[in-house]
C-alpha cells in the first residue's frame, strides 16, 4: 500500500489550536474562514471545532499575529502568507479545500515559515475520544461522519480498511 505518509498519526487542526512562525514571537490561534461546515469532533458545532483547510490563511488576533519579526529587526508582524499552505492532507477535503495536519506549513513573504505548534484538539472532559481522532483513521472513513461515535462503536479496535 505505498509507503506511510507524513500526516499519518499527525491531528487535524482546529482554530483552537496554535500557529508559530519562526521568526515571531507569538502563537496566534487559527481562523477558519473558507467555511462553515465541517467539524473535528463536536457534535455541538461550535465554531473552535471548524476544520482549517488550506485556504485558511488569517489568525487570531489577525493584527501583528506572530508578534514581533526578527526579519523587521523586531517590529511588529505583518503577516502576508505567500499562497495557501503547503502539506495539507489531500485526502480529506471540505468544500473542496484539503484539511491542515500538524504536518502542513505555510510561507510568508516576508520570510518567516508558520507551522503547526498545536493542533487544538486536546482531550477534554467528556471528549475522551478527541485524542484518538487522528488523520490516519480518519481518512479511511467518509469525512461527513461523526468520528467520536464511530470510535464508540468499533470500540478502539484497530481502524481497517473495507
Amino acid at each position: 500500500m505505498g509507503q506511510d505518509s507524513e500526516h499519518d498519526g499527525k491531528y487535524f487542526v482546529i482554530p483552537k489550536g496554535k500557529a508559530m512562525c519562526d521568526k515571531g514571537t507569538s502563537f496566534p490561534n487559527f481562523k477558519v474562514t473558507s467555511h462553515q461546515k465541517h467539524y473535528w469532533n463536536d457534535e455541538d458545532g461550535k465554531t473552535d471545532y471548524l476544520a482549517v483547510t488550506e485556504d485558511d490563511l488569517t489568525f487570531n488576533p489577525p493584527a501583528a499575529p506572530f508578534g514581533s519579526c526578527s526579519v523587521k529587526n523586531g517590529n511588529p508582524c505583518t503577516f502576508a502568507p505567500a499562497g495557501k499552505w503547503q502539506k495539507p492532507y489531500e485526502k480529506v477535503k471540505v468544500m473542496g479545500k484539503s484539511c491542515l495536519t500538524e504536518a502542513s506549513e505555510l510561507m510568508c513573504t516576508i520570510g518567516g515559515k508558520i507551522t503547526v505548534m498545536k493542533h487544538g484538539q486536546q482531550s477534554e472532559a467528556g471528549k475522551s475520544n478527541v485524542k484518538n481522532a487522528s488523520a490516519k483513521e480518519q481518512h479511511v472513513y467518509n469525512p461527513l461522519v461523526d468520528f467520536e461515535e464511530f470510535q464508540e462503536e468499533i470500540n478502539g479496535n484497530e481502524a481497517e480498511v473495507w
